[in-house]
């Protein structure tokens, strides 16, 4: 079993990375009720802990079944590469009654006796309602569990575009497809792309090309779908996840605090994906003028580079950055 998506000639030109706050909402609810996805994520959770409590996120639950459709109108592909919460959720809202009601359906048809639950019968008898009632829901969960960590979760995501980006320029979209996750699996023929998932799945992108996105809260699991007029879209696991929420500092070596200085040392530790200014202050807990006075001595040392990506300058390790900050006792 699995997921087939098929390229023509046109598709191999629209492939983009997009990054999407509303997905990662989306995600993170789903995460609360599956234990398989706990591994990386028990400090979130133990965080977030009282946050849910005031959230009833059962109807979100209900159209999130363990295997099959979750309703595409209520996490519609990325309409850009910087999309903002407030951006996408507007979309959400602007969602068709008549198509809404039929992706509802479908999804309920996912979990024996949800269509018939009174839950379920109320969302299909005022699909406009429940759009708005599940925006509503999502909005709150977004402030609840994923904004306050949001510039850390961006960063992340940020770092990995940057890096599969510069893949894409060295290796090619077959070559970087098969690196973006071993469930992954290019053909050949550069035609095909096989998902290895649970369930057999089939679309020809038919020109629109595809969109790929990684995401905090996905995994270790790769999502594909969305039925047209959706464009394709493969969200797979962010790189670097294992240190996401470990604190930055605690990280640093004694030996290379005592050779660069706390503040430099625990800088260069923490750049183990590229990272801006604002996204290491927040990890770090410092003053953003003090990270950037630390920035600009590590990369006066040759031990970082920097590069514009969109709005923002990202700092990376050089290989000798890299080799001091690995080999350190």
């Amino acid at each position: 079993m699995a997921y087939r998506l098929y390229f023509g000639e046109a598709d191999l030109l629209r492939c983009r990375f997009a990054i999407s706050p509303l997905w990662e909402t989306q995600e993170a609810v789903r995460t609360l009720t599956r234990p398989e996805r706990h591994g990386y994520q028990l400090p979130w959770l133990r965080r977030i802990r009282r946050a849910t409590d005031g959230l009833d996120l059962a109807p979100l639950w209900l159209l999130m079944p363990q295997r099959g459709h979750t309703p595409d109108c209520l996490g519609p592909p990325p309409i850009g590469p910087a999309a903002t919460f407030e951006e996408e959720i507007a979309a959400v809202r602007a969602a068709d009654p008549a198509a809404a009601r039929d992706d509802i359906a479908q999804s309920l048809a996912c979990t024996p006796g949800a269509s018939d639950s009174a839950m379920g019968r109320a969302m299909l008898d005022d699909p406009g309602r429940t759009v708005r009632d599940m925006a509503a829901l999502l909005e709150r969960a977004w402030r609840a569990l994923v904004e306050p960590d949001w510039p850390r979760l961006r960063a992340l995501l940020e770092a990995d575009v940057a890096f599969h980006s510069r893949r894409l320029a060295e290796v090619g979209l077959g070559g970087l497809l098969g690196e973006l996750n071993p469930r992954l699996a290019w053909s050949g023929d550069g035609r095909t792309l096989t998902i290895d998932r649970p369930g057999t799945y089939e679309r020809t992108l038919g020109g629109q090309g595809l969109v790929l996105m990684p995401s905090v809260f996905c995994w270790p699991d790769v999502v594909s779908g969305f039925e047209p007029p959706w464009q394709p879209t493969v969200v797979y696991p962010v790189r670097g996840i294992g240190g996401l929420w470990t604190g930055a500092a605690e990280r640093t070596p004694q030996s290379l605090a005592r050779l660069l200085g706390r503040g430099r040392a625990d800088v260069l530790c923490a750049l183990e994906e590229p990272a801006s200014t604002s996204a290491l202050a927040h990890a770090l807990g410092m003053a953003p003028s003090s990270v950037s006075a630390h920035l600009s001595v590590l990369r006066d040392a040759g031990l970082l580079v920097s590069r514009r990506y969109g709005h923002q300058v990202l700092y990376e390790r050089t290989p000798l950055g890299l080799a001091l900050a690995s080999t350190a006792p």
